[in-house]
């Protein structure tokens, strides 16, 4: 039964089509379904903090049904993206059924997409698992995160380097230009220094940003041609979401938090309080445990099945879904977290 619930996730695609299909306003039934429905749902089902034993972890991790739950999200997101595709080529849609459209794929490829993406981007013991990541970043034209999430910013979480960390009063309108930006410089920099030290030219096809930053060109360059102009403004639209999404979550789950420096340019290891964690039941089902963020970092080779709940931890007061929409709000967020915070880091 814990592993079917994580098949939850496939609600989100099939509320994009069944949107679609009924047509008018409920082209917007993804995100009202994303964050409205779900964070009531979350108030009313409550938290799950239980933890597998420790004994049974390695037993659980190679249970294959949590597997192939991330896995079928990459077909599925590709062919969903592309699907959209069509349909904005072909059919005649009003302007809000267009804006409903648009919404409900971007809020999808976050979920679906990104979401998985980064789960699987940490599986790099395997070859096929970080594959499936880089196509479905490939398909929100973000590949190089995946690359900076792994080796930048888990190296450098809750820290002045890490342009992932969202720092205290800082609004997320503020964080957003300053993440993107700063990721694609953090991933630029390491990919640079690598192949310095190998003794390779920065822009050459040994750097994995300049890959990333080619391929999308031609999935662009290959949207334009095949289905036309507006399915391309389509596709760069319904990225631009997912990534907002992706770093609105990412200004959630470590706003405010800070490591103790040690010495000039270190710092003490990550623990289980220096990433916002959240245990409700409903929206981990959706996030593959992403909510368990506190144990993703402090054991980041964890696959999302096995992450467990730090009491220790910072407890967010509601769920993804419900912070993403008090993060739209400045004052609002602040009246709520900076209290939070303040208390976290004197403790």
């Amino acid at each position: 039964m814990d592993i079917l619930s994580f098949y939850l996730v496939f609600l989100v695609p099939f509320s994009v089509v069944a949107g679609y299909m009924m047509g008018g306003v409920y082209t917007f039934l993804t995100p009202v379904f994303v964050f409205f429905i779900v964070p009531i749902l979350d108030m009313v089902i409550g938290k799950d903090t239980r933890n597998f034993p420790e004994e049974q972890a390695g037993e659980i991790e190679k249970i294959f049904g949590y597997r192939l739950a991330t896995w079928l999200c990459a077909p599925i997101q590709i062919g969903l993206v592309f699907w959209g595709a069509d349909i904005i080529t072909r059919e005649k849609l009003s302007y809000i059924e267009y804006a409903g459209f648009l919404f409900s794929m971007g809020t999808s490829s976050g979920v679906l997409g990104i979401n998985v993406a980064h789960e699987l981007a940490h599986r790099v013991n395997t070859k096929l698992e970080p594959a499936f990541s880089r196509i479905m970043l490939w398909s929100v034209l973000y590949m190089h995160w995946g690359l900076e999430h792994v080796v930048g910013h888990h190296r450098m979480v809750a820290t002045p380097e890490d342009p992932a960390t969202a720092r205290y009063g800082e609004s997320f309108y503020r964080f957003l230009p300053r993440t993107v930006l700063g990721g694609l410089n953090s991933a630029w920099s390491f990919e640079v220094d690598r192949l310095n030290r190998e003794g390779s030219p920065a822009w050459s096809l040994g750097n994995r940003v300049v890959i990333a930053l080619l391929v999308q060109a031609s999935l662009l360059i290959m949207i334009a041609l095949v289905f036309g102009g507006y399915a391309l403004m389509y596709w760069i639209a319904q990225a631009a979401i997912a990534i907002s999404l992706l770093e609105i979550v990412n200004y959630i789950e470590h706003y405010g938090l800070i490591r103790k420096q040690i010495g000039d340019s270190r710092y003490e290891p990550v623990k289980p309080w220096h990433s916002w964690n959240s245990s409700n039941w409903l929206t981990n089902r959706f996030l593959f445990n992403l909510q368990r963020h506190s144990d993703h970092h402090y054991k980041p080779g964890r696959r999302y099945q096995i992450l467990r709940h730090h009491d220790e931890s910072p407890q967010l007061p509601t769920g993804y879904a419900g912070m993403i929409l008090l993060a739209a709000i400045p004052p609002l967020w602040r009246f709520i977290m900076d209290p939070k915070v303040d208390a976290t880091n004197r403790r």
